[in-house]
């Protein structure tokens, strides 16, 4: 398809019919007097006074427990920039129809304006502010393309403030699929995650909040280089934000390809076409590059692979080991929505990296295999799915559109909440709940 098609197809698929990829359905019928009057005025008053009696009714009586707002300013949207807030709409309308789609959650976009500051950069208070005025409506908020470094303060400020969980998924969710890769490739390779040196390129949001989430996964502070457009962050660098200054190191090592000497894991979140082969050829024995810059990724797996990469994956569809967040969010919300949970920690998000690892290891069902080979049919002629259970350098993550991946996610979720402390409803049988969650969702398609 050439990008001219693609631009009709894509502006075709966004305005014929109802303009817009989603839509307020009613799940109550409204079809007779009496529930007219049941509805509205005079029967609504019922819910009304016992969620006034009792605020914790409202999740019994309204669209609250299965609802989650997607926040954003649009001022980070990926690979447009800071295109504002009307424009990032259909983003975030997107994000609804996968939150849908993949696990059965009702997603409403959220789009701010009159939050920025006046050089149009995100005034973190602004948004802060804005956003948390919305918690009585919302099970959960799912911050999206806001820009760094406003982006760290926003939740982690909300985070301290509101009692329903708040995840900015452009920070943690590649982080959780990222580290599931890494987890297995390192299985894979023979090399242990805490001996490893890193290279991260791009010290944005994602690349920042990846380096902290595999600290917690066991990799040291020390084995750990960052880089941004200017090489790599330094004790001296200038204008350095918080979060950046705590990666900063004291080293005479000062260019990207001066970082990748001896590396054994490069991750890219920041600009085409940066790392050449012979970076890839500097590094370690057995090396692993997950370039996701999109669309075009920092060098090219086919290269890297070429140049001596053990392990490859990007942000693309077309090649394999796709770091794709779909992989994560749905599944992370559907856990935390249904045992109310007050926030979503790291003792959920590491589970939810555990569940993606462990699944992308396990045989796939005869069942599973036959929606698989039709929704990746090229991926099926090759015969990836064909492959006994175990390790797979081609599929060290499960497939997005594997129906197991989100009752999986959401079942290790839930039980790390438990566990945890910050569920609010405790579930007995795990096993039953798995499954519930897998007929929901396969109801809700049918």
């Amino acid at each position: 398809m050439t990008p001219e098609e693609l631009k009709q197809k894509a502006l075709a698929y966004h305005s014929e019919g109802k303009p817009g990829k989603i839509a307020v359905r009613s799940t109550k019928p409204c079809t007779s007097g009496e529930e007219l009057s049941l509805a509205y005025t005079p029967g609504v008053a019922q819910p009304c006074l016992e969620i006034k009696e009792n605020k914790e009714n409202v999740w019994r009586y309204t669209f609250r427990s299965n609802t989650v707002a997607v926040i954003s300013d649009g001022t980070a949207v990926l690979g447009l920039g800071n295109i504002g807030a009307e424009a990032g709409l259909p983003v975030m309308e997107g994000k609804a129809v996968l939150f849908k789609h993949f696990a059965d959650i009702d997603a409403i976009p959220v789009c701010l304006n009159r939050v920025a500051n006046a050089d149009g950069k995100t005034d973190a208070d602004k948004l802060i502010a804005a956003a948390a005025t919305l918690e009585p409506t919302f099970g959960g908020f799912n911050l999206e393309d806001i820009a760094a470094p406003a982006c760290f303060k926003v939740e982690r400020e909300l985070k301290k403030m509101l009692s329903i969980p708040v995840f900015h998924d452009d920070q943690h969710g590649t982080a959780i699929i990222s580290l599931a890769a890494i987890l297995n490739g390192l299985q894979l390779i023979g090399k242990k995650i805490e001996e490893c040196r890193f290279v991260v390129n791009g010290a944005g949001a994602a690349g920042l909040a990846c380096s902290r989430f595999y600290l917690a996964a066991g990799a040291k502070v020390e084995n750990m280089i960052l880089c941004n457009s200017k090489g790599v962050i330094r004790k001296d660098s200038p204008n350095l934000n918080e979060e950046q200054q705590f990666f900063a190191k004291d080293t005479e090592l000062r260019t990207l390809a001066d970082a990748m000497k001896g590396a054994d894991i490069f991750l890219g979140f920041s600009a085409p076409n940066c790392v050449t082969a012979d970076m890839v050829r500097s590094m370690n024995r057995d090396a692993i590059v997950f370039a996701m810059a999109n669309p075009t990724p920092e060098i090219f797996p086919d290269v890297a692979m070429a140049a001596g990469a053990a392990l490859t994956g990007t942000g693309r569809s077309d090649f394999p080991n796709q770091i794709n967040n779909v992989l994560g969010f749905p599944g992370i919300f559907r856990g935390a929505l249904d045992v109310r949970a007050k926030d979503i920690n790291e003792e959920m998000k590491l589970a939810a990296s555990l569940a993606l690892a462990e699944l992308a290891r396990a045989e796939i069902p005869e069942d599973v295999k036959a929606e698989l080979k039709k929704a990746y049919p090229a991926d099926a002629a090759r015969g990836l799915f064909d492959t006994p259970a175990g390790l797979r350098k081609d599929m060290l993550i499960p497939k997005p559109f594997d129906p197991r991946v989100v009752p999986a996610v959401a079942r290790k979720v839930a039980e790390a909440a438990v566990k945890s402390g910050v569920a609010q409803i405790v579930i007995d049988d795990f096993d039953a709940y798995e499954k519930e969650v897998a007929a929901r969702i396969a109801a809700s398609r049918a």
